[in-house]
């Protein structure tokens, strides 16, 4: 057996360099070459393995060509974790499609060779039972051998709870409502803003047209009776959600990038632009009330619980602490602080939340997008100094992704973050692991992942990508 397989190829083989038509046992031998003090039984067997070894690799990439399927499906397969099997992520219950229910599938084990097969297909068409089906068995957890790297019990999905897929364009930003479970608004960069809700079944309550340009931001009333948006066409517009109209349209100088309303007084109604300003407008007449300016245009922001600060950042990645009087409206900038960001990025997210686990009170989130996360510590006894306690450094995002704080568990649990990402998958991070931060991951989408709200329950995670489509994912239960 040695003798053969040792034997030289012919001349002809030797020359030719094309990957198909090589010999393999012309690749073996310059992968394992003999040594004189090699065992020749043991160099004869590697050479034998190493001979099948490129030629297996090349039947099977034939195979996923030839069942339609591109790179992106085989690198997904040959990279998926070596526990893979042992994971029941995926779902198992029920596989909405545009919005409606389908049967659901009888197994783990149907799902786990949907996954297996799923070739990630960059269409949006979700009309066909396959590629709903496919779509909902991709939520993966991401483990390997490391304990810890194992997926969170707290953060699994069972799978997802609806899709809206009618937006022909990238939605930029998606909020639940105002304390509520089943109301969800989404914007997209053909100006609409869209309001549906995700309860049984799901459907879409109104369509909002009359911004000319990209919808940047908008914020739900205290009611949920209104929605205030800003856009890139330089109008505020306000909307009666219950008769679909604008009731109030207020023209600026400058492209509107985020808006809020005031969480305790609802006539005060704050917008940030592109002209470096905060202004405060009067919900009811529509008129500036007072103005904060800044040193570049204002990119995020967010109210703290008490409405006593505005926490905004701006494109050059620096956060502020602006002082708002709930009864005037009177802006009075506190203090400043960088992202932690060594480049001037723009900052795409702040959010603030009134307690945390790592500072035992309320923080601050901000990401840029140069793909740096910050937490800070808020203390109201300086004005809303901030304080950051942690940071994580991720990878570049080519559009402006969100991120958000994720459900508050229970003291024995971490801190997670789940971010979008360009190669179309949703991140869960736990910042009190910085060697092993990733702790999940949910795919399904097939562009950039743009936007992340959470429902007030906490069961529910919306995204929104690139493409146009909205998927609604259902968390599992937790005891």
């Amino acid at each position: 057996m040695n003798k053969a397989i040792s034997s030289s190829p012919p001349e002809n083989d030797r020359r030719n360099t094309d990957v198909v038509t090589a010999d393999p046992e012309h690749i073996s031998c310059m992968l394992q070459p003999c040594r004189a003090d090699s065992d020749p039984n043991y160099t004869g067997i590697r050479r034998l393995l190493l001979s099948r070894k490129p030629h297996a690799s090349l039947l099977r990439r034939k195979d996923w060509r030839c069942n339609g399927k591109g790179y992106v499906a085989f690198r997904n397969y040959i990279n998926r974790p070596r526990n893979w099997e042992n994971m029941h992520t995926a779902s198992h219950t029920s596989t909405p499609q545009s919005g409606n229910w389908m049967q659901s599938l009888g197994s783990i084990g149907q799902l786990s060779l949907l996954l297996e097969g799923d070739s990630w297909s960059t269409t949006r068409d979700v009309q066909s039972n396959s590629q709903a089906l496919s779509r909902s068995a991709s939520v993966s957890s991401i483990a390997s051998d490391s304990p810890h790297r194992k997926g969170e019990h707290a953060y699994s999905f069972v799978g997802m709870h609806c899709i809206f897929d009618q937006c022909k364009a990238m939605v930029t930003v998606l909020k639940f409502g105002h304390m509520s479970s089943d109301l969800l608004a989404y914007g997209a960069s053909d100006g609409t803003l869209t309001v549906c809700t995700v309860s049984e079944p799901p459907s879409i309550i109104k369509q909002l047209t009359g911004h000319s340009k990209d919808v940047t931001d908008f914020d739900f009333s205290l009611s949920n009776q209104y929605i205030a948006s800003s856009s890139e066409d330089k109008t505020v517009r306000v909307w009666d959600i219950s008769k679909g109209i604008c009731i109030r349209v207020i023209y600026g100088v400058s492209a509107q990038l985020c808006i809020r309303f005031h969480p305790v007084n609802n006539n005060f109604l704050s917008a940030g632009n592109s002209n470096r300003e905060i202004n405060v407008f009067n919900f009811s007449t529509g008129r500036v009330i007072n103005k904060a300016v800044f040193d570049s245009e204002v990119t995020a922001m967010d109210h703290d619980h008490t409405g006593q600060f505005i926490f905004c950042g701006d494109a050059q990645g620096s956060i502020y602490t602006v002082k708002m009087n709930s009864h005037t409206g009177h802006l009075s900038r506190s203090h400043r602080n960088r992202s932690g960001s060594k480049q001037k990025s723009p900052v795409t997210t702040v959010q603030y939340r009134t307690f945390s686990l790592l500072s035992r009170g309320p923080v601050l989130l901000s990401f840029t997008r140069d793909g740096n996360l910050s937490y800070f510590s808020v203390s109201f006894e300086i004005q809303g100094y901030l304080t950051i306690r942690c940071s994580l450094k991720l990878g570049p995002r080519l559009h402006s992704i969100r991120a958000s704080f994720c459900p508050l568990l229970s003291l024995e649990k971490g801190e997670y973050i789940v971010i979008g990402s360009d190669d179309a998958n949703v991140y869960f991070y736990d910042l009190t692991r910085p060697k092993h931060p990733c702790v999940n991951k949910l795919q399904g989408h097939g562009y950039s992942v743009v936007g992340i709200a959470w429902n007030h329950g906490e069961n529910l995670l919306a995204s929104s990508d690139f493409g146009g489509t909205v998927i609604v994912w259902k968390r599992a239960k937790t005891k």
